[in-house]
């Protein structure tokens, strides 16, 4: 089996846990960690701050899913036909899901803002996976294929 279908699957799998996490485990952690917080607003309507962390949690999760479904197809496309593009897009899934699903958790379980401005690079890693998988699937599929 390709290596990025079982780090795929891996990662999906984790992305269930993590997701069961957000929605059943961390509800009571999220109200006393930001029980004395300004409100948030989001889309112009002040909310509690504990229910937009619990959010981005939920996102960070929703994310890995989407982006392990991707590194799985990755594997199921590099086996059939190998090309640089498969690996600059498994590389590109798995450090957008570092980043950017990494940088939500961390910033909704510590609070700290500076990992929020990691985000916007690991969604950057996830629109160049996507573009390396589309070039990838037309390639011919042999390793002389130059990015």
């Amino acid at each position: 089996m390709n290596g990025w279908t079982c780090i795929g699957a891996a990662l999906a799998g984790l992305a269930v846990v993590i997701g069961a996490f957000g929605a059943h485990g961390i509800d009571d952690l999220m109200v006393k960690r930001y029980q004395d917080a300004e409100p948030s607003v989001v889309a112009g309507l002040e909310v509690p701050t504990s229910w937009k962390r619990l959010e981005d949690f939920k996102t960070g999760a929703d994310y890995q899913m989407y982006h392990a479904l991707g590194l799985i197809a990755v594997g199921l496309l590099a086996s059939a036909k190998p090309t640089r593009w498969t690996t600059i897009a498994g590389w590109s899934f798995l450090a957008g899901i570092l980043l950017f699903s990494g940088s939500l958790y961390a910033l909704s379980l510590t609070g700290q803002t500076k990992f929020g401005m990691v985000a916007p690079l690991g969604g950057m890693f996830f629109i160049v996976g996507w573009i390396a998988l589309a070039i990838g699937a037309r390639s011919p599929g042999n390793e002389s294929d130059s990015p």
